[in-house]
């Protein structure tokens, strides 16, 4: 019933029926979330994990792997895309240390969950070990715990870590069975050449372990310390009822592999961007999301989900203020 309530209040508004188009979607999702005809958004945050990988010695990426450390003292001094995009929406920023190859000062936006210095290099041997797959799980959820303390019932989840990428698509193609071939892009921006020898690395990787087929064991062999951390992260938001921003490409990957364990979870989660990376626009259909924005973003960080939450916003906000024909004293269509 309630359903149907929240969506009779939109369709009454002043407008055409459906004429907010994808915004009444948003409407009626956040309302189904927190049960209510009135919903708002309280205290939003950015949680933005990061690590580095094993495997990106290997050559899977643009950038060396101390990229990793520089951008996340780039986020604590404020001036990545993602600072600025929180500030102009007024969204508290939090960094955490997954498992950089760095040891960073205390800093009040860094939040320290580091369970080792950059995964293994899984062409040698799996990413993680079982106590540290365990372990990162329980750290990602503790971070949401902490936040959820602070009145925050919006959370958006983006990452950090040079080779990232690589990780994410060998998680879509075991999860998924899929070739690697579709499941993998050009990540920061990888040439024709470098973009067939990371294909090749990541065939080299799939080959060795070919009797990985449980979820859990797929991402402690084939993940990211921040991935794994944003899977547990984004569990406990889900536990506690959040709406959930999902990024790009990694953080949809998360959610993938949550999406497989318990399908329910995808009805607190709002997909902010389709990537430019061709195998995130595979996972939203595999995975049956429409995204708000289509901007050509592959930059990760949770920017997506930054520019997205005034859109957000405006959807809470038409569902709350804006007239219906009654109030307005309009005809309505006969």
């Amino acid at each position: 019933m309630l359903k149907e309530s929240i969506q009779k209040k939109i369709d009454l508004k002043t407008k055409p029926t459906g004429s907010l188009g994808y915004l009444e979607t948003v409407a009626l999702k956040i309302g189904m979330i927190q049960k209510t005809m009135t919903p708002i958004l309280k205290n939003p945050h950015m949680v933005v994990f990061a690590a580095d990988h094993g495997i990106a010695n290997a050559g899977v990426s643009a950038y060396p792997s101390e990229v990793t450390y520089q951008m996340v003292m780039n986020f604590l001094n404020n001036g990545a895309a993602i600072n600025v995009f929180c500030k102009q929406h007024q969204i508290t920023i939090k960094i955490v240390d997954s498992g950089v190859d760095h040891d960073f000062p205390p800093h009040p936006n860094l939040i320290n969950k580091k369970v080792r210095r950059s995964t293994r290099n899984i062409l040698d041997e799996p990413a993680m070990n079982e106590d540290e797959y365990k372990l990162a799980l329980d750290l990602g959820a503790s971070v949401v715990n902490d936040i959820s303390q602070t009145d925050c019932n919006i959370i958006g989840f983006g990452e950090m870590g040079i080779g990232n990428t690589s990780s994410s698509s060998l998680i879509m193609s075991k999860i998924f069975d899929l070739p690697i071939e579709a499941c993998v892009g050009r990540g920061t921006g990888l040439n024709d050449l470098q973009l067939q020898k990371k294909i090749d690395i990541l065939c080299t990787a799939i080959e060795k372990y070919p009797n990985v087929n449980d979820i859990d064991k797929i991402v402690q062999t084939f993940g990211g310390l921040e991935i794994t951390q944003m899977i547990g992260a984004i569990k406990r938001a889900f536990e506690k009822n959040m709406i959930i921003l999902i990024d790009g490409f990694i953080a949809t990957v998360a959610i993938a592999v949550l999406y497989k364990k318990n399908k329910e979870v995808l009805n607190n989660c709002i997909f902010c961007h389709t990537s430019d990376e061709y195998a995130h626009q595979t996972l939203l259909k595999l995975l049956d999301q429409k995204a708000l924005l289509n901007l050509d973003l592959r930059l990760g960080e949770g920017t997506g989900c930054a520019l997205a939450y005034p859109l957000i916003q405006s959807a809470v906000n038409f569902l709350n203020e804006m007239s219906s024909f009654d109030d307005a004293q309009i005809s309505n269509k006969e």
